[in-house]
Formats: C-alpha cells, sequence, structure tokens
C-alpha cells in the first residue's frame, strides 16, 4: 500500500462508522457515505491538507466534492484489491456534477477507470492480458513515461520496383506502423497534430465473439476506457476542418455514442450512417437478425466542415439529355405542380397550339404567371416533341449542384457488404483470408466525402488494409496502425499488390493501374520482447532462460527489490508455470515496454545507427535531424501529446 493509500486511511480512521469491531475497513460504508455526501466524511476529508487538496475543487471560495475521484480511490485495486466489483457495475449516465440520470443537457458517460489510461497490448486475437490502468490522478507520472513518443525500428521503403531501408520521412510519405495504437498515437501528436482530415477505424465491437479479449469480466468499461483513450489522441490529430468515421454495432454503439459526444462535443456530431451489411436474415438468429451496421461520424468542428458531393452514377446522369439541342447542354424535365397549394400560383397556361392547362386538382404551381412567362421565354419550358404536352421545367445538368448529397442510408448497392469484402479478401489473400474486414467501395464512400486527392487518411485499427489500399488508390496519404503480427503478412503484402497494379475491389471503377510507396516501421521494443517471449512460453525451461535474460538485461519495476528476486529463487522453481508467468510479468517496469526518443542515444538501450537516423528525420526536419538530440525530460518537464 502506498504512502498515498496509508494517510487516506489514518484520515477516515477518524469515523468509527467505517471500521468493524477488528479494524478492517467497511469500504461500502464509506462509499455511500460518499455518494450521499454525508457532512462527517465531508468534514473529515477537508480538515486534512492532503485530502482536501486531492478530492475537493475550489471555485469562487467554495469547496466542491468531486465524489466520483474519491469513490474511484476507495475502490481502487492498490487501496482494497477485492473492492473493484461493486463499482464495476455502476455504468451509466451522468451530469457534470456526477449525479446519474440527470435532466440536464450536459451528459457525459461515466464508468470505472474513465481517468485511467489502459495500454491494451494485445498482439494476437486470441490473447487476453492483465490489463494495467494508469490512474490519470495517481499516476501522472507514469502515464507521461507511457505516452512518452516511441522509438522507430525496421523501417522499409517499399515501391513498385524495389524494396529497400527507409533512411528518411517525408510528409508525402505514406506509413504503416506496427506496434501498439495508443503509443503510436501519441508519438505520431507530436508530427502530425492537427493535420489529419479523416480517421477511420473499425475497432473491436465488443460482442463477444471479435478478437476484443481484454478482461473479460469487466469487458464493457474496460472496452469504453480503451476506446476513450484512443479517441482522445484522435481528436488532438484531426484538423480543423477533419471528421472521424467509426464503424460499430448495436453491442456498443449508444454507448460509443455518448463518448464521443462528450470527447468530439455533441454539436459536433454529423450522423449516423446505417450500413447494409448483410442482404438477407440469417436463420439462425435467436431474436432479431441483425443486417445493418453503424457508422457514426463527428466533426472536429462542424462548422467548418462539410462533405463533399457524391458523383452522380450512369443512371443518374441517363435522366439528362437534350432533345431540342440546347446550347446549354444536357436537362431533364421536372414537374411544374406543387403539392402545397397557393392562390397566387393557380392560373391557367395557354400552349403553343392554344391547349389550356391547369394545376391538377388541389394543386398549383410551383411558381408564379410572371415567372412563368419568363422561363418560357427563355426556352426553360418544354412543350414536348410536338409543342403540346403539358408544360414541364427544364433542370439543367450545368445548373445542379455537382454532385449528390448524401444520406444516411447506405444499401449493400451503394457501397457493397460483408459478402463482396470476403470475395474481396479471400482474392487477396486466399486461405489467409481476413473475414472481418470492410469492402472497399464502403471506404471509397466514406473518403469521397470527407477527403480530396493528396489529404491525410488514418486508421489506427489498419487489420488487413482496407483504408490504406483505398486511400492508395485515390492517390490519398495515409497513416495505417496495427499491432497484430499480421500486419507483416497480410496488411504489407496487400499494399505491396495494390503498388503493383491489382485489380480488385475498386480498382476497375477508378482505373487504377499502379504506383506510389510507402514506409513500413515498428515500435522498438525494449521490455515488450520479454512480455512476447512470457506469453508465447509453453514449458519450464523456456520461462527460466527469459527469467535469466530478464535480470541480466530487462528493466525491471523500481517497485521490485532486486535483492529480494535473488532470495525468492527457490520459491520461484516451485511455482505453477501459469504463476510463473505472472510472476515475470509483475517483475517489467510497463512504462519501458518500448523505447522513448528521450532515450534515444541511451548506449543502455541499443538503438542502431540507422533507426536513430529514421527516427530523427520522422520526429524534426531533414535539415536538423542529423544535430537533434532528444532531451531525457525531467518528471517536470513530462507532457502528454
Amino acid at each position: 500500500m502506498t504512502k498515498f493509500f496509508e494517510h487516506l486511511l489514518n484520515v477516515l480512521r477518524g469515523d468509527d462508522r467505517f471500521f468493524s469491531v477488528d479494524g478492517i475497513l467497511l469500504r461500502n460504508a464509506v462509499y455511500e457515505s460518499a455518494m450521499r455526501m454525508d457532512e462527517k466524511l465531508l468534514r473529515l476529508l477537508l480538515n486534512d491538507d492532503f485530502t482536501r487538496e486531492k478530492f475537493f475543487a475550489d471555485i469562487d471560495g467554495v469547496k466542491i466534492f468531486d465524489k466520483l475521484a474519491f469513490a474511484w480511490t476507495i475502490n481502487n485495486r492498490q487501496f482494497l484489491p477485492d473492492s473493484y466489483t461493486r463499482y464495476a457495475n455502476k455504468i451509466g449516465l451522468a451530469d457534470e456534477r456526477g449525479n446519474f440520470i440527470s435532466a440536464t443537457g450536459n451528459v457525459s458517460l461515466v464508468f470505472p477507470y474513465k481517468d485511467c489510461v489502459l495500454e491494451g497490448g494485445q498482439t494476437s486475437d486470441t490473447q487476453k492480458r492483465n490489463e494495467i490502468f494508469y490512474n490519470a490522478l495517481l499516476a501522472h507520472d507514469e502515464i507521461d513515461r507511457l505516452l512518452e513518443p516511441k522509438v522507430f525500428v525496421n523501417a522499409t521503403r517499399y515501391t513498385a520496383d524495389n524494396v529497400q531501408p527507409a533512411e528518411n520521412f517525408s510528409d508525402n510519405d505514406n506509413l504503416i506502423v506496427k506496434g501498439n495504437n495508443l503509443l503510436v498515437l501519441a508519438s505520431l501528436a507530436k508530427k502530425f497534430a492537427g493535420k489529419v482530415k479523416c480517421i477511420y477505424i473499425d475497432p473491436p465491437y465488443n460482442t463477444g465473439s471479435d478478437s476484443f479479449g481484454y478482461n473479460d469480466r469487466f469487458n464493457h468499461s474496460t472496452w469504453l476506457t480503451f476506446m476513450k483513450n484512443r479517441l482522445d489522441f484522435a481528436r488532438k490529430l484531426l484538423s480543423n476542418d477533419g471528421s472521424i468515421w467509426i464503424s460499430i454495432d448495436d453491442d456498443e454503439g449508444h454507448y460509443l455514442k455518448v463518448l464521443c459526444d462528450e470527447i468530439f462535443g455533441r454539436d459536433n456530431f454529423v450522423a449516423t450512417v446505417v450500413w447494409q451489411k448483410k442482404y438477407g436474415a440469417s436463420n439462425d438468429a435467436k431474436w432479431i437478425s441483425d443486417t445493418h451496421d453503424f457508422i457514426l461520424v463527428y466533426a472536429k468542428d462542424k462548422l467548418t466542415w462539410r462533405p463533399n458531393l457524391l458523383p452522380r452514377t450512369d443512371e443518374q446522369l441517363s435522366d439528362y439529355k437534350n432533345p431540342d439541342n440546347d446550347p446549354r447542354g444536357l436537362w431533364r424535365a421536372s414537374d411544374l405542380s406543387a403539392r402545397t397549394y397557393s392562390a397566387s400560383c393557380d392560373y391557367e397556361i395557354i400552349g403553343p397550339t392554344g391547349k389550356i392547362f391547369k394545376p391538377p386538382p388541389t394543386r398549383s404551381w410551383t411558381i408564379s404567371k410572371e415567372n412563368f412567362q419568363a422561363l418560357d421565354a427563355d426556352n426553360k419550358i418544354w412543350w414536348g416533341k410536338n409543342r403540346d404536352a403539358r408544360p414541364m421545367r427544364k433542370k439543367f445538368l450545368s445548373e445542379v449542384k455537382q454532385g449528390i448529397v448524401p444520406e444516411t442510408w447506405w444499401s449493400r448497392d451503394f457501397a457493397d457488404d460483408n459478402k463482396i469484402a470476403k470475395y474481396e479478401s479471400k482474392d487477396l489473400f486466399g486461405d489467409l483470408s481476413f473475414m472481418t474486414s470492410k469492402p472497399e467501395r464502403l471506404l471509397e464512400r466514406i473518403l469521397t466525402l470527407a477527403t480530396v486527392e493528396g489529404d491525410l487518411v488514418l486508421d489506427y485499427h489498419i487489420g488487413s488494409g482496407t483504408t490504406a489500399a483505398v486511400a492508395h488508390k485515390m492517390r490519398r496519404r495515409y497513416i495505417g496502425v496495427e499491432q497484430m503480427d499480421y500486419v507483416e503478412t497480410l496488411t504489407v503484402e496487400r499494399l505491396k499488390k495494390v503498388i503493383g497494379g491489382e485489380q480488385g475491389g475498386i480498382s476497375q471503377k477508378i482505373d487504377w493501374k499502379g504506383g506510389g510507396s510507402f514506409v513500413y516501421c515498428e515500435l522498438a521494443k525494449q521490455n515488450q520482447k520479454f512480455v512476447d517471449a512470457i506469453e508465447s512460453a509453453t514449458d519450464d525451461s523456456t520461462l527460466n532462460e527469459i527469467y535469466r535474460q530478464m535480470i541480466e538485461t530487462g528493466f525491471i519495476s523500481h517497485k521490485v527489490d532486486p535483492a529480494q528476486i535473488d532470495s525468492t529463487a527457490d520459491e520461484f522453481g516451485a511455482l505453477s508455470l501459469n504463476d510463473r508467468k505472472k510472476f515475470l510479468m509483475a517483475l517489467l517496469d510497463k512504462n519501458l515496454l518500448y523505447v522513448n526518443l528521450c532515450d534515444l542515444d541511451d548506449a543502455e538501450f541499443a538503438v542502431a545507427d540507422a533507426d536513430k537516423q529514421f527516427t530523427r528525420n520522422f520526429y524534426f526536419n531533414a535539415e536538423t535531424a542529423a544535430n537533434t538530440i532528444a532531451p531525457k525530460p525531467t518528471t517536470a518537464a513530462m507532457t502528454m501529446f
């Protein structure tokens, strides 16, 4: 137990209601007292300088109790190891004062560990980890170190002609990064904050059947924490005229909507697109077969952002003709009658042949008699081939919007579906097919609406690389992030085929012929290499060797006494395989899973010269990169990007 928790425990001893006869803290009594703003508890906390500073905000001389922060502390596992379960179920809507189900319009989603940073270091689809929740109030120094920009290694440039080490990185380069997406986002923020025009993500849906395997016991709140941490960085990366598009389904979609309202601002919500992911019902559905997903759309600044128009299809263009060879070009005939009746627009029209026309019953014309006569004089009224038909207004293609305003319903005819995505994936990867990828035409629709050529696109759940592939073909710049091992066997291989001119997906539609390049790199692993080895170990001898290497070359947590490690060697040997794994994981300093930029020139981390050069070039401009050494910050200087 830390000194912080020991001090808080001593403060609470001032009220005997909070302790049993044998001196055990009655955490439920403390929690309930906090929730009802118990006067005696508040006086205890206010009378102590330390707790007054931690749990009260001073607003115009009035002390405001942060009961949610206090409740989190009481239920923190470092303080009370078994107390989390009760609080984990308290997920709901709250106002800014922490009152649940309030009538106020300022609503936020409250869930356990909301103010924490969740690393989420998954490296395979089936892997589950004992996640670390870094509390922003209690562990801000650790969070600063965790989110320091990282060193990049193994940078490789892929072009149509060759593959070679990448010595530098320019703003025009496309980029694929392998590594923990939270840490990559924190690193990208140093260079690309405010520069990304469009973010599209297809995150784990948290359905229990997808790849999100973190902490099943508290799956919902853990997923929300996971999403919040990354969306906070996503907002920093977006340009002022940028937008974010998030695929999701019913399981978490409505919670995610409220979370995004809080992060991006409710006023910046644009729309919920409904995408038809299936052609028909699933016969094995237990209740109602779901045939759609959602795409939540938010602008960084809705007053600034506007979607582009969608190009008209050949079918839509076929409505425009020019039977009278009008020099103004193609046009289509439009009805002149209006459903809403107006007496001023109810008049007789005499046609060129003397035929009289009146509006249909209960209707009137759309324009006044004077305006009609002006249009007729300008040859903008169509009387039919024989000049005796009911009058229609000529709507010229050149006078209407140069595209179609998007709608919220995207049918499979408009944006394909999962079946098409499956075919595309199988054509690309064969037996290695990525079954959860999205169809290319869906991404083509999104990028058409949200970007133009040359804009920067980000997908930090890049998966098999659909977003990057479509962005490449549409001549957008892109950054893709993936922490799973298949990034090399699927994502990179797919983009190599794109450069080579593969003709799947949208290629034929946009006449894609190949070309371009991209850079692939990885976060430089330090303790993460031990994490990977521990998780894959299957026998005692392998773990013993990992243990030896950790003691010799790993970075052990500052909370661990090295002398105690040596003295417990016999006890370690007596543990089960799983318990040995847990013990070794506990020894590692989780803030040094990857090499920080500030440690680039530290010999202890043994970063290769080529990796140093690329990393400097990435973070700093080419002119100063060679002479720039990233300073190792003091604790006070560390900041979250």
